[in-house]
Formats: C-alpha cells, sequence, structure tokens
C-alpha cells in the first residue's frame, strides 16, 4: 500500500494511509466481516477496506444525525457466520425507522458531537501528576459486569466475637464499621456461632474482590458498599440486609470499593430506593444501574492505590509518592479545622435567591423531590427561618453522621433546615479537597466522639467541637489538585452517563427502538454460565457428545449433516461426494410438515433410518441413523448453542424476528433435542412458551423440523416434552424427571447425567418414543413408564416374571405396549411376545390403542380373530406382538389342540412373555395356572392399577395364589396414586355423596328404584354440574360425564327417563343458563359391553336397537345390534376426541350411560365426572371406575369429578379404604376436602381478600409489594371459590350470603390480570432473590373466572383443522368442509357479540380460506391471526400518530401497557409531540394546553376501542 494521506477504514476503525481515496467523504463505515457493530464517522475522503460496509448518500438527512443513529440500531445483532462474524446489509435494509425534522437532527447531533469532545477532553486530560497517562473508560451494566451471591439472614444474636472460624459481614457493620475496603486480615469482624452454617452457603464464600452493599437503612445510606481484601484462608458471609456482588471482568483491587460508593454512582440509586421508614433497594433494581471503569486494569490500580494511599497519608500523617508519579513527595501538616471552616449560624426566611431544599445522605444539597419532600407534613408558620448555605459549604447532620448526612454543598444558594450545622471555608484551603478528607470513615469516626445525648433524634455535635478537631492537609496547590483530580473522574462518569442515556433516548425515532430493547438477544451472564456448564458436563469424561461450537447457521447444520452422510454411507457412495442435485433431493426430504411426520420417518426400516437418492437409473438408499448402533457403531453425537434461527423471506410480519436458541443437541448432524434455558430467577415455564413462540414462528422448520423432544430448564426446575405445533402444545403435559424410586430430578446437571447422556438420550428418541396415530401426536414416555420397562427387561434377562404396579390414569397401556414390543426386540431368545386382555375389554381402547401405537412402529401387532387365527399366528415363525384375549388362549389349550401332534409341540414349546393388562382380574388363578403348565418356556408379566392385597385377595380356592405378587410374582416397579398426583400425571379426586341420609337400611334397593330418585339424580346431573361438566368453558370445550348403573335394565330406564326430560315431559327443567351455553344439552347414549349384550334379553336388546338409532340419527352413523363392537369403537374415539372431527360439538356427546362398560382400561382425559347410582363395589373397581375421571386435560380440569347417590355413609367408608390402600398408606393428595372445609376455607380467603383489597378499586392504588402480596391472595381465593362452586350443593344466590358478588370477583379478577402483566413486565432479573411471603404463580390460570363467550382458540382450532387436517384422515368431500367452514361461521358470528374486531379479524380469513384451500395450508393459524391483530394495531397507532404528530414507540408502548384506564408513560408522549409541526399544518390549530388534552382523551378513546378488543378476547 503506498503511504499517504486518506484514511484506510477497517472494520475496527484505521488501519492505515493511502495515497489515493475510493469514496469521497463524510462517510459512516462499519464492518461487514469480522468486528461487527463499530461504526466510524469519517469526515474527509477515504479508502474502504473490503471487509467494511459504508454509507455516503444521507438522502438529505444530516449526517452525524445519521451517525448517532445506527449506533442506536446495535448493529452487532445482525452478526452472522461460524467462524467469522458477518454482517448481510440485506439483514439492516428491511428495518423501519422514524426521522424528525432537519432541525431537530441538527439540535441533536450537535448535543452528542459536543458530549462526544466532553469526553474526549476529559479522556485525554493528563492523569494528575503525570502528563503523559492518557485514560480510556468503558460503561456497563452492573448486571453485565457483576453477579450476585447469596446471603444469609443471621442476626447479631447469632454471631459473636469471642469465638468461631467463619467471619460476617453485617449490613450495620457496612453502613457505620467499614470502609471502602475491608481489610479481612486486619479487621475485626463478627463470627457465626454455627459453623454448621458454612454448609449451606459454600457457593457463596466470599473472595477478594468482591463488594457488598447495605441493601436497607434508615436514610438514602441504602446502597453503601465494601470491597473485600486481604483475605487468604479465612472464610467470609455476606450476612443479613446485603447483596453481594462478584466481579465477573478483572478489576483492580479497591477500584470498586471506591466507585461504587462514589456520589456520581450514588445518585443512579436514589430513585430506585424504596420504603418510608426504612429504605431498601432491590437486586434487580441495581441491576440496570450504570458502572464506569478505565479499560486498563493498570489504570484503575493506580486509581485504587491512590484512594487508598491518600487515606493512609491522612491516617498516619506522611509523606507519600503522588498518584503515577514517584519522584513528586507531598508534604502534610496538621491543622486545626477552626483554621479551615468558619461557622455559618444565620437565619433567614425563604426567598427566590436562597430557596428551600434539602440535605440529602450521600447526595449533598439539592431541590426537594417527592421522596424528600416533608411540607405536607409540616404545620410551617408564614414567615419561618432557615439557614443559608452557598456553593462549596461544608454540612453535616448530628444524628446521621455515619449514614452519609455529612458533605458539601455543591449546589449553590439554598435554604436548608437549621438543625444542619454548616460550614464556609475559609481562602486558605480547598473546599473539593476538604469535601473529601471529611467524609473519611476515620473522620467520621473521631467526629461521633463528640455526640452529645441519649435519644436519636436529639443527638448533637456542637459546632464548636468540630472545629477543635484536626485533620491532616497539603498545600493549597496540592489540595487543588487532588480535589481536580476526584472532580475529573466525577464529570468522566457523568458524561459518559449522560451520552449514554441520550443515545438510549435518540432511537424514540425509530420505529423499532422498544422492540430491539426487548428483543436484544443479550444473555444475563447468569444464564450463559448455565449454558456453559450444561455443555460442560454433556461433553465430559467418557461422554460421547462433541461440542461443536461452528454450528450456528442452518448452512452449517446442512453442511455437518450433509458430511457425517457421507461418511456413513462411503461404500454406497463408492466414495463420492454428494452433488449439489443429490443433496437438494436429501434436503427436500427432510422438510417436514410436523414433528410428528418427522416421528414416523425415524422409526426407520428395521431400525435403519434412510433417505433416496436417484442417479440417473440407480437409486441410493442412504442410511441417515441405525437405531440398533445407539453409543456406538456410525451414532454420531453432536451439541450446539446459540444457534441463528434466520427469518425467512416468507416472514413479512412485523412480528417476525431472527431468534437464538440455547442447545440442541444432534444425532448423526440431525437436531433431535432442543434445550431452552433460564436463570432461576424466572419460572422455568418461560422456556414453554418461547418455544411455542418460536414454533409459531416457524423456527422449527427446515433441518430442525425433526426435533422429538424439547427439555426446559431454570437450572433447579427441568422438565422436558415431546415436540408438537403450537397451538397443540399443553403444559399440561410437561414432565419432570425421576429416579427408579420416584424421586424427582429437577438440578439440570442431573438431569443432564440421568436423561441426555449417552446412551439414555438416543434411547428418549428412538426406544422410548410413541407414535400416536389417532391423535397424530408424539408420545414421549413418563420416567416411570421408563423404569417399568427396563425392571421387565432386566427380569426377563434373568428368566423372572413380576407384576408393575402403575395407577390407573398413569398411561399403563402404552407402558405395557412397549414393554411387550420391547421385550420381543431385545430378548432374541423370544419367539413370540402376547399381550393378553380380558374378553370383556376387547372392545375398549386397549386394542385400538396398541395398533395406533404399533402402526408406525418396528414391530407387528395382530390382533386375532378367533381360536384358529390365534393358532395360525403362534405356529408362524414371525416374531411379532399377538393381541388376543385370555379367553381364546385357554380355549386353544383345552380344546383345539391335540397331543403328540406337531402343532401342539410346536406351540408347548414356544419361548413365550405374556403381558397381562388389568393383571388383578383379566386372568385368574387357575387359569393362569393351566396356562403356565401348558407355556412351560413362558415369562408372565402383569399391568395392574388396583393390585390384589391381602385386604383385598382373590377368593381361597384351594393352594391357588391369593394376591398378584403370589400369582405374577415381585412387583417390579411401584407408581401410586400419591405418585402421580404429586408429579401431575393424573389429578385428584373430589367426591360428594349425594344419597339420601334418612333411611335406616343403607343397601336397601327399593329406596333407589323409583322415578323420583332417578329424576333427583338427573337434577344433580344437568342442573348442578355446570361446573363439573366445564360450561365455563364455553360451547365445544366442556367436559363428559358417565353415569353408571347395577344392572341394563336400570340404564335403559334412565335413557328412556332422560330423552323424556329433554322433551319436556317431566317436571324436571333444564335450567337456561345450561341451555345458554348448549342449546342441544345433553346429547347422551348408552352402552355395554359385548359380553353384557350378549347375555341381555329380547326387550333388552330392542331397547339397545332404539338407542343405536338415536345415536345414528344424532351423528349420521348406521349401526346395528349385530355391529355393537363397531358401535362401541366409533363411541370409544368420540369420547376421547383424539381425532380432530370428533373436537367439533356438533361431534360430541355430553352424558353416557353404562353398567361395568367403560369403568376400566378406557382413557377420555375430557371425561371429568362419574355419576354413580349404585352400591359400593370392592377397592379396586371404586378405583378403576374413579380413574375415568382423574386424567389430565385443560386448564379449568383440576380434579376427577365423583358423584354417588346411594349409601352416603357406607359409601365414604368404601373410598376412604380404597383410596388408603392404593396410595400407599394415605388418603390427603388423593382426596380433596369435602364441602365444610372447603366453604370454611373459602370464607377465610375472602376475608383475606378484603384485607389486601377492601373493593375491587382500592387496587391500582396500591403499592408493588401490596400488589404482589394482592395477586397471591387472589390466587388462593380462586381456588378455593372454583373448588366451591364445583360441588352439587353450590349456588350463585349463596354468594350474597358470603358477602361478594359475582360481579365484584369480576372485577378483582379485572384488576389481578392487570397487576399480574405489571408484575411479569417488571419481574426481578437475573440475580434477585424474591422473599418467599410475595412469591406467586406467574403460571397460575384463574380457575373460577367463568366465561360462556366462545372461546377465541377454540376458533383457531377449528380453522386449523379445515387448513391442515391430520395426516391419514379421509379426504373431505367439499359439502363435508363447506359445512364446516359454515360451523365455525356460526362461532364467529357469537364471538362477534363481545368482540367484533377479533371477529372481523377471523372472517376475512375464513374467507380466504374458503376461496383457496391451499392458501394456508401447513401454516400455523394462531400465528397468522396474531400477526393480523399487530398489524391491526400498527395501522391504529400509525393513523393516530399523523393526526397528532405524537412518537409511535411512545404510543406504541402505550399501548401495551394500558391497564385501568391508566397511560403509563403520559408525560413522555407530550414531551415527545411535534407541537409546532402540528401548529404549521393548522390554521386554527389549538393552543397548547388544549392540544394536549384533546389528544390525550382521542388516545384513550383509541385504546379502549380500537386497541383493547385486539389485546385481549
Amino acid at each position: 500500500m503506498e503511504e499517504g494521506n486518506y484514511p484506510v477504514v477497517m472494520s475496527n476503525g484505521i488501519g492505515g494511509y493511502h495515497s489515493q481515496y475510493k469514496v469521497k467523504g463524510p462517510g459512516i463505515v462499519t464492518g461487514r466481516s469480522g468486528t461487527i457493530g463499530k461504526l466510524h464517522y469519517i469526515e474527509d475522503n477515504f479508502w474502504p477496506h473490503n471487509t467494511t460496509l459504508w454509507v455516503t448518500d444521507f438522502y438529505g438527512n444530516n449526517q452525524k444525525f445519521v451517525y448517532y443513529m445506527y449506533q442506536g440500531l446495535d448493529l452487532s445483532r445482525f452478526s452472522t457466520g461460524s467462524g467469522v462474524p458477518t454482517l448481510n446489509r440485506n439483514d439492516v435494509h428491511d428495518k423501519n425507522v422514524h426521522i424528525p425534522n432537519f432541525g431537530e437532527q441538527e439540535k441533536i447531533s450537535e448535543y452528542l458531537t459536543a458530549l462526544d469532545y466532553l469526553i474526549t477532553l476529559h479522556q485525554c486530560k493528563p492523569a494528575y501528576g503525570n502528563e503523559n497517562v492518557i485514560i480510556a473508560w468503558e460503561q456497563r451494566k452492573l448486571g453485565d459486569a457483576l453477579y450476585s451471591l447469596q446471603n444469609n439472614t443471621l442476626s447479631r444474636a447469632e454471631m459473636t466475637y469471642k469465638e468461631g472460624t467463619i467471619k460476617n459481614v453485617h449490613y450495620g457493620d457496612i453502613l457505620v464499621k467499614y470502609g471502602e475496603v475491608i481489610d479481612v486480615k486486619n479487621e475485626q469482624m463478627p463470627n457465626v456461632v454455627d459453623n454448621i452454617i458454612a454448609e449451606k452457603y459454600k457457593a457463596s464464600f466470599l473472595q477478594n474482590g468482591d463488594v457488598i452493599f447495605a441493601d436497607t437503612a434508615e436514610d438514602e445510606t441504602v446502597g453503601k458498599c465494601s470491597e473485600i481484601a486481604g483475605l487468604t484462608d479465612e472464610t467470609v458471609l455476606s450476612g443479613l440486609h446485603t447483596i453481594p456482588y462478584r466481579p465477573q471482568l478483572k478489576f483492580a483491587t479497591g477500584y470498586l470499593g471506591y466507585y461504587l460508593n462514589s456520589g456520581v454512582f450514588h445518585q443512579q440509586l436514589i430513585p430506585l430506593m424504596q420504603g418510608i421508614k426504612v429504605t431498601s433497594i432491590s437486586k434487580s433494581a441495581m441491576q440496570n444501574t450504570d458502572i464506569i471503569y478505565p479499560i486498563s486494569v493498570d489504570e484503575q490500580q493506580k486509581i485504587g492505590t491512590y484512594f487508598r494511599n491518600l487515606d493512609h497519608l491522612i491516617t498516619l500523617h506522611q509523606c507519600k509518592p503522588a498518584y503515577g508519579n514517584e519522584n513528586v513527595i507531598i508534604a502534610w501538616e496538621q491543622r486545626k479545622l477552626n483554621e479551615i471552616f468558619k461557622e455559618r449560624n444565620e437565619q433567614y426566611p425563604v426567598n427566590e435567591d436562597y430557596p428551600l431544599m434539602a440535605f440529602i445522605a450521600n447526595v449533598g444539597v439539592a431541590p426537594k423531590g417527592e421522596r424528600y419532600d416533608r411540607s405536607a407534613l409540616i404545620n410551617d408558620e408564614q414567615g419561618k427561618k432557615y439557614k443559608r448555605t452557598e456553593l462549596g459549604d461544608f454540612i453535616y447532620s448530628s444524628n446521621n453522621l455515619e449514614t452519609g448526612s455529612i458533605g458539601l454543598n455543591n449546589y449553590g444558594n439554598a435554604s436548608v433546615s437549621p438543625v444542619y450545622s454548616i460550614f464556609k471555608s475559609k481562602n486558605n484551603s480547598d473546599s473539593d479537597f476538604l469535601g473529601r478528607v471529611l467524609l473519611r470513615k476515620e473522620f467520621i469516626n473521631a467526629m461521633v466522639k463528640y455526640r452529645q445525648g441519649v435519644v436519636y433524634g436529639q443527638w448533637k455535635i456542637h459546632e464548636s467541637d468540630f472545629l477543635n478537631l484536626d485533620i491532616a492537609v497539603p498545600s493549597l496547590d496540592e489540595q487543588r489538585m487532588i480535589g481536580t483530580y476526584f472532580n475529573k473522574i466525577d464529570t468522566l462518569i457523568t458524561l459518559h452517563q449522560h451520552k449514554h442515556i441520550y443515545i438510549k433516548n435518540t432511537p424514540n425515532y425509530m420505529e423499532i427502538a422498544i422492540i430491539i430493547a426487548k428483543e436484544t438477544i443479550k444473555m444475563s451472564e447468569l444464564e450463559s454460565t448455565i449454558e456453559k456448564k450444561l455443555i460442560e458436563q454433556l461433553a465430559y469424561g467418557n461422554s460421547q457428545w462433541v461440542y461443536r461450537e461452528d454450528l450456528k447457521t442452518e448452512n452449517d447444520l446442512w453442511a455437518n449433516f450433509k458430511y457425517i452422510l457421507e461418511q456413513n454411507n462411503k461404500e454406497r457412495l463408492n466414495g463420492e461426494s454428494l452433488t449439489e442435485s443429490d443433496f437438494e433431493q436429501v434436503k427436500n426430504q427432510l422438510q417436514f410438515s410436523s414433528f410428528y411426520k418427522a416421528g414416523e420417518w425415524l422409526v426407520g426400516e428395521n431400525g435403519k433410518v434412510q433417505v433416496h437418492v436417484q442417479r440417473d437409473t440407480e437409486r441410493l438408499h442412504l442410511v441417515v441413523m441405525n437405531h440398533e448402533h445407539i453409543a456406538g457403531g456410525s451414532s454420531v453425537y453432536e451439541v450446539i448453542n446459540q444457534y441463528s434461527a434466520l427469518k425467512t423471506d416468507e416472514d413479512s410480519k412485523a412480528s417476525a424476528r431472527d431468534r437464538r436458541f440455547d442447545v440442541t443437541l444432534l444425532i448423526n448432524g440431525l437436531p433431535m433435542i432442543h434445550i431452552e434455558l433460564k436463570n432461576k430467577q424466572h419460572s422455568y415455564m418461560d422456556g414453554f412458551w418461547q418455544i411455542k413462540k418460536y414454533i409459531g414462528e416457524g423456527k422449527f422448520t427446515g433441518i430442525f423440523s425433526a426435533v422429538q423432544m424439547f427439555v426446559i430448564s431454570n437450572s433447579v426446575n427441568t422438565k422436558y416434552f415431546s415436540a408438537a405445533g403450537d397451538t397443540e402444545l399443553n403444559p399440561k403435559f410437561i414432565s419432570g424427571w425421576l429416579d427408579k424410586d420416584n424421586n424427582p430430578i429437577t438440578d439440570y446437571i442431573d438431569f443432564a447425567k440421568s436423561v441426555l447422556s449417552i446412551p439414555a438420550a438416543h434411547e428418549m428418541v428412538a426406544r422410548y418414543t410413541v407414535l400416536d396415530e389417532d391423535a397424530k401426536k408424539l408420545i414421549l414416555l413418563r420416567p416411570y413408564q421408563i423404569h417399568a420397562i427396563e425392571a421387565i427387561r432386566e427380569a426377563s434377562k434373568t428368566g423372572r416374571s413380576g407384576y408393575v404396579w402403575h395407577t390407573t390414569g398413569s398411561g399403563k397401556t402404552l407402558t405395557s405396549y412397549k414393554a411387550t414390543r420391547n421385550l420381543l426386540m431385545d430378548i432374541p431368545a423370544l419367539d413370540k411376545a402376547v399381550f393378553l386382555i380380558d374378553r370383556k375389554d376387547l372392545d375398549t381402547q386397549t386394542t385400538m390403542a396398541f395398533q395406533a401405537y404399533a402402526n408406525n412402529d418396528l414391530v407387528d401387532v395382530d390382533e386375532t380373530d378367533n381360536v384358529n387365527d390365534l393358532k395360525k399366528k403362534l405356529k408362524s415363525g414371525d416374531r411379532q406382538v399377538i393381541v388376543t384375549t385370555i379367553q381364546k388362549l385357554q380355549r386353544l389349550i383345552m380344546k383345539r389342540l391335540q397331543e403328540d401332534m406337531p402343532e401342539y409341540r410346536k406351540i408347548r414349546n414356544l419361548k413365550i412373555a405374556f403381558v397381562v393388562d388389568e393383571c388383578h382380574r383379566a386372568v385368574t388363578p387357575g387359569m393362569k395356572r393351566e396356562l403356565e403348565r401348558f407355556f412351560g418356556n413362558s415369562l408372565w408379566f402383569g399391568f395392574t392399577g388396583t393390585p390384589r392385597f391381602a385386604e383385598n385377595p382373590y377368593p381361597q380356592m384351594g393352594d391357588l395364589p391369593r394376591t398378584t405378587e403370589e400369582l405374577y410374582g415381585e412387583r417390579l416397579h411401584k407408581y401410586t396414586i400419591q405418585n402421580a398426583i404429586h408429579d401431575n400425571a393424573v389429578l385428584g379426586f373430589q367426591v360428594e355423596h349425594n344419597g339420601p341420609k334418612d333411611i335406616a337400611d343403607e343397601t336397601d334397593k327399593n329406596a333407589y328404584d323409583n322415578e323420583a330418585h332417578m329424576l333427583k339424580v338427573l337434577d344433580v346431573i344437568l342442573n348442578k354440574s355446570y361446573h363439573k361438566l366445564g360450561f365455563q368453558n364455553g360451547r365445544g370445550m366442556t367436559y363428559e360425564g358417565l353415569l353408571t348403573t347395577s344392572s341394563i335394565q336400570l340404564a335403559q330406564k334412565y335413557y328412556e327417563l332422560l330423552a323424556k326430560v329433554k322433551r319436556g315431559e317431566t317436571s324436571l327443567v333444564i335450567d337456561e343458563k345450561i341451555k345458554r351455553v348448549l342449546p342441544d344439552f345433553p346429547k347422551f347414549a348408552i352402552t355395554y359391553s359385548v359380553s353384557e349384550n350378549e347375555e341381555g334379553s329380547q326387550v333388552n336388546q330392542q331397547k339397545m336397537q332404539a338407542s343405536l338409532d338415536d345415536y345414528n340419527e344424532m351423528f349420521g352413523t348406521k349401526y346395528e345390534l349385530s355391529q355393537i363392537q363397531g358401535y362401541n369403537g366409533n363411541l370409544n374415539k368420540r369420547l376421547a376426541r383424539k381425532e380432530t372431527k370428533f373436537q367439533s360439538r356438533s361431534e360430541q356427546l355430553d352424558i353416557v350411560i353404562v353398567v361395568d362398560r367403560l369403568l376400566t382400561g378406557f382413557d377420555a382425559p375430557c371425561m371429568s365426572t362419574i355419576f354413580i347410582d349404585r352400591q359400593p363395589m370392592g377397592p379396586h373397581d371404586l378405583i378403576q371406575a374413579f380413574s375415568r375421571t382423574n386424567r389430565i386435560y385443560d386448564k379449568n380440569k383440576a380434579y376427577g369429578q365423583i358423584v354417588t347417590f346411594q349409601a352416603p355413609i357406607l359409601f365414604k367408608k368404601c373410598v376412604d379404604e380404597a383410596v388408603k390402600l392404593y396410595s400407599a398408606g394415605g388418603t390427603k393428595e388423593a382426596l380433596l376436602a369435602e364441602w365444610d372445609e372447603i366453604e370454611a376455607a373459602f370464607e377465610k380467603a375472602l376475608s383475606a381478600l378484603r384485607v389486601s383489597a377492601e373493593t375491587p378499586s382500592e387496587v391500582p392504588r396500591m403499592s408493588v409489594k401490596e400488589k404482589e402480596v394482592f395477586v397471591k391472595i387472589f390466587q388462593n381465593f380462586d381456588r378455593l371459590f372454583a373448588q366451591m362452586k364445583s360441588f352439587t350443593n353450590y349456588d350463585d344466590r349463596m354468594l350474597e350470603g358470603y358477602g361478594i358478588t359475582q360481579e365484584e370477583y369480576d372485577d378483582y379478577a379485572g384488576h389481578y390480570f392487570n397487576v399480574l402483566k405489571e408484575i411479569q413486565d417488571n419481574k426481578p432479573d437475573k440475580g434477585e432473590d424474591i422473599p418467599e411471603s410475595v412469591q406467586i404463580d406467574s403460571d397460575y390460570e384463574l380457575m373460577a373466572y367463568s366465561s360462556t363467550k366462545i372461546d377465541y382458540e377454540y376458533i383457531i382450532n377449528l380453522i386449523q383443522n379445515i387448513v391442515t387436517p391430520d395426516d391419514g384422515e379421509e379426504d373431505i368431500t367439499p359439502e363435508e368442509r363447506q359445512r364446516k367452514i359454515e360451523e365455525i361461521r356460526q362461532y364467529v358470528e357469537e364471538l362477534r357479540k363481545d368482540n367484533p374486531k377479533i371477529a372481523d379479524i377471523m372472517s376475512g380469513l375464513i374467507d380466504e380460506i374458503e376461496m383457496d384451500a391451499e392458501k394456508y395450508k401447513g401454516k400455523s393459524i394462531l400465528n397468522i391471526v396474531e400477526s393480523m391483530k399487530q398489524d391491526c394495531i400498527d395501522r391504529v397507532i400509525t393513523d393516530f400518530c399523523l393526526i397528532w404528530y405524537a412518537s409511535k414507540d411512545d404510543v406504541m408502548y402505550a399501548a401495551s401497557h394500558y391497564r385501568n384506564g391508566e397511560i403509563p408513560n403520559e408525560s413522555r408522549i407530550k414531551a415527545t409531540i411535534d407541537y409546532t409541526s402540528y401548529k404549521e399544518s393548522r390554521k386554527n390549530a389549538l393552543p397548547k394546553f388544549k392540544f394536549y388534552a384533546q389528544m390525550m382523551a382521542e388516545l384513550r378513546k383509541t385504546l379502549d376501542k380500537e386497541i383493547k378488543p385486539l389485546t385481549g378476547h
């Protein structure tokens, strides 16, 4: 390069000079490769390096303003590239910005230029004592530079100076005793009495360089801090009311201690303080304060050393070298203060020249702000006199010396309270220097010795005593140099802060400023530490995970996948690489429309997952993954982090964003498990909602569409769930991990060891993922299911049988399927795996579930049609899972096989594993003995939710086994009701005994077998089960109920009586409240099992046919009595609502009448209640029946509901005994409290609510802490209110007696939603410890908040099902599609009554779908509607701002934070209004005052009518 005068500008600045230039200045240059985000303003012509991008055409805008505007954009966040950071100009070009007029641009640029010049001057100003030292400074948030540690809460009584080895830093000592730096070796510190405490706080032992803030004081000295130094082998803890921090950056010893106690830093803390009598500051508030420091640690060291030298110099009265210059010796002398100061004692009334001011601790003289203005509390007579003070005066308060009420007047002329002592400096001293010296701890301690008085508030240090004190001072010139040096540092820091604040506010002119501030991808250090530790654990020791730091983009991942694919298929590819065309074929096969479709592909063929490449006439089958190579063979395990999921060209909506993923696990290059991490001050559920949002935005597409499992953690609570679409994700189905004994494993590192290590992680996605073909969803097994399967596998290896006790409702069928299937795959010696069920269960979901699970599996599941078919399958050489009934198997060996025949010997010698469903009743002891004698080489594994124990044994029959353990062998795994409820795997039971209580013999059937009793039962079902059946959810979202009786005859009587009630032919009338929600209620059916139906009389069968005719008419089916099994299967599917067509109200049932059918082996999560009009059953039958109701479903289904109508006393006793038996000894968790207890608790909760907020209108006026308490109290009240509403005793008219109305509850709920949003918007940041007393459940959803309005998400789901029907679902006719569209339109019109804005959006969307069936296929309707809503909001706000000349960012902020009619940033909106432009554009412009008033009134109207309907539904 030829040397010259033109700067060569590189990405990181000017790199040299050239004799020629390429671009005419002025221009703005930034890096496009290498250093990203730095901006350089070049005034003259220059040569831009090829690693840069530059701008020289400013389209008439002020060049310097554009330069500062770009600084506000933070271009570094657009950085891409794995190895070398890269900036793509196209990523920046589409960003919209608001530009002020040219005059305003000039003002902004001139101001910031002046600030830059001032800062440069200060930075380039020679350091004190050395002309050659130039100081460069940097500014960061405290939370980015320091991270918090844990403090203890030990009182003074728990500490001693006499003994102990653990030192403790108490907040009182920081405020009064310690200086800026604590020398641990030489400072006398109290010790902790109990050394055991050390173990608890081991992770928070203090180190040299840590700083400890006092977070509480009686005034504004809050925030005083001390730095730890001189620590060698001592153990030191941070104590009561302290906030300990540890630097994440390297700081020189002493720098932080002195800087964080400076007035400049303390000024930031003043507005953040809370409290009246006691002042405090929170950790989260401190996180966003700014700290300034020299970049050079040497420079920091010099500053810190200078402060320390100064302290020692004054204390020891000796000569020390000056800062930065070893050759300068400073001479000091001892002087009395009366030689330096003169007292001011004159008192005068306040006037304009000497306004009344406050003297604030650690700040000095300052205007009386709201926080310090006590004028309303003082009866101030006219003409009251005050002391006067002028600039440079020294002031102190005798009462509050230790807490900072001492210092200089840096303000100017002022009047202050006469309680202060004021002194003016004589001409022989420098006030800045004296101000520093007299604030030292040693001097204040000397002053305190002269304090007189006993009672605080009446203490006094007489001015004469103060003036008689000695201090050491240097010469006047030296004083001025020292004072100037200190002021220079303070000024530099202030200028940095001023510029930072101004640049931060400049983007108010830019449309994306608020979004940038909220969405900047910048992890807290704590969060990044969690991520780092997780990766270290995954890649630790012998683990096969390899950390790939270089994989950050989709292109990186595809290239990596291609490489692994080629390496694993070298022979098939003949050593050749895949061409670009070949690989495009591969990529096209991996673009999955759903996670379920990816799961289907990942099953593979014989365990091999393949892609296919067509090369001319040759078709190559390339193996992507081999599930037989778990933890070995061709498997490659990699971990990546901070992957960039970029916005695509299709994401035209304003709401679309670039995203960064936390940690992802790749198997053979494909993302299989994705992990989102939060720090422990955030709920792990934040990770869930983030994933849901990203799925809706389409970030999990392309190579990431293969993901099968998600993990979320806040380090202390870790969960996992299977991948699903954004509208299908349900927080109810998130699972934690348990060990084999059902102890929870919540820590993220422990979770990684248990679940994410190899082979466990690969097995999770290969062996323990199930594809449910009916529901079209992935199912990840829960930990207890996996432990049971592994226990069976281990037992089978040693030839042992046994049984698994997993409570009903916990997924036993799924576990038994996987166990059966894995036995066949894992044990090569086995010939067959046979799953046995009882004939009664032939038409239950078990066989259908097996077929649904096995459809995409590696094994065949064959159901036997008859005994001959069973014999044929047993004889075949195929290794299959056979599903058959115990009755067929018994008939085969007893009647169909002849001894000494080849087939007899072949079948008898088979090595078979029998897996028995509902083993407590499916196989009797006698039958099992016969089968075992025949199949001598058999293993038996039973599954049951209700084992037979000694308390409920099989009947005595000779020497036959009487308990499940005697029958099957040892219990291999246990998971009780108690375990399942605790883990949220199932719900608890709420039981009501509504039978008559005034009859002598509760077992007398005549008391119940009459129409009067039956009408009472139906009255409860139809009119008193509003909440039990989920009417509060709205149409299409209600629940189902079972009514069980003791006989077919009674069931049919109920069916006929229910039909009469619906036709209006009885005295029982269905309540209008019910009919308003479901005009067609009740839709009901009756069902018997196959065996029950065959055993019935001719009359029974005729009545059954009549009920089938009703069913056919209701749903357009054509079942006859001969097709009872098909009818039962259809009814099962209708009740289960897995298939999308059954999720529409037109396809739903409300009540099903049964005898025994559906009381066992039936799973319908939307089944909420069982109504039992029969005598108590045995323990196992009771729990089986109850468990039809306690499946997890939606947010409002909180428990399974049981209502009995016979023998209440006997029934209660039987229920208690059964639950105790199957909860392993307790009933507390399984059975919820009864009415009397709930009612009493409700009344107490209401009283607490009234104490917190006597009326709803008081809520908005509460402080932040009061609002937090209100939220917690209201959540408890709501929980109890919802539970009370679910009892049949409850009636809305009872509320008046309790002292609350439904309207009041709704008002409280409205304020609750607002307050919760407010709290979440201001939730504690990283490092904030929330006191237990105000911890709230941010994920809690109100349960008693009844809304019978048509549900927004329900309509979304219906639209989604039309746009993207389930894969494999039969194609519907155009007529059927149109019928569904019209049904949705009816729902939308109902919605219109309450929210016409949302209805308009949905109507337009439906019109588009009707016109073009392909337009939104495969896309998230929820995301589309949300984007449409955001577009509407954007248009409304834009129009408003154009009319009123307002800042769009400010109005948008108001729109998103508008609550209770209050606009939080009203003053800001007024301040940024361009009134001048408005006035210029109007002939009859309003005066400014009227303009503001009318503008704000119009804004409130716009927010209420246009925005609120779009932000809440």
